[in-house]
């Protein structure tokens, strides 16, 4: 089984990524009986369907998907995917801070895609709090390098205060 880095700690992966292949379509994917984030296209065509089967269902936004399309549906998603398709693009931090910021989602935000360990605590900052780091990366380094820093200045959704609020006198 895959292992992810969930809430600080090196854990199974339960979940499946579905993506659509080239000869696939929204209405002809089979969804898995198992729990699967499912692009954001077969979540919207196929919702009702998705939510009579009972299964922990989730969904993945691309990073040009914005998280205004499922707004009203966060309660029922268990996990939502942020993709980074390249370790460039740089899109999905802010659809992460927007679920949790303006949206007020409190579930599993899931980086998923070019996920490397420079990354992972400037995700942490955005509300991140699970990854599933590319296949050749050494999940015990990256999970280390959650802590490369022990004091951040900027407010940010994983610490709300700057530092010339919080410091005392």
């Amino acid at each position: 089984m895959p292992k992810i880095i969930k809430n600080g700690q090196i854990v199974d992966d339960g979940w499946q990524v579905l993506k659509l292949a080239d000869d696939q379509t929204v209405e002809s994917i089979a969804i898995p009986e198992d729990p699967v984030l499912l692009p954001l296209a077969v979540w919207l065509a196929r919702r009702e369907d998705i939510l009579s089967r009972g299964v922990p269902h989730g969904v993945w936004l691309d990073s040009s998907e914005g998280p205004e399309a499922i707004a009203g549906d966060l309660e029922q998603l268990a996990v939502i995917g942020v993709n980074f398709p390249k370790f460039t693009d740089g899109r999905s931090y802010s659809t992460a801070r927007l679920l949790r910021e303006r949206y007020g989602y409190r579930g599993e935000i899931r980086a998923i895609g070019d996920v490397l360990q420079d990354q992972l605590f400037f995700m942490k900052r955005c509300g991140i709090d699970a990854y599933a780091l590319r296949a050749d990366k050494d999940s015990n380094a990256a999970l280390a390098s959650l802590r490369d820093f022990s004091e951040t200045y900027q407010a940010a959704v994983d610490q709300p205060q700057p530092l010339f609020r919080r410091r005392t006198v």
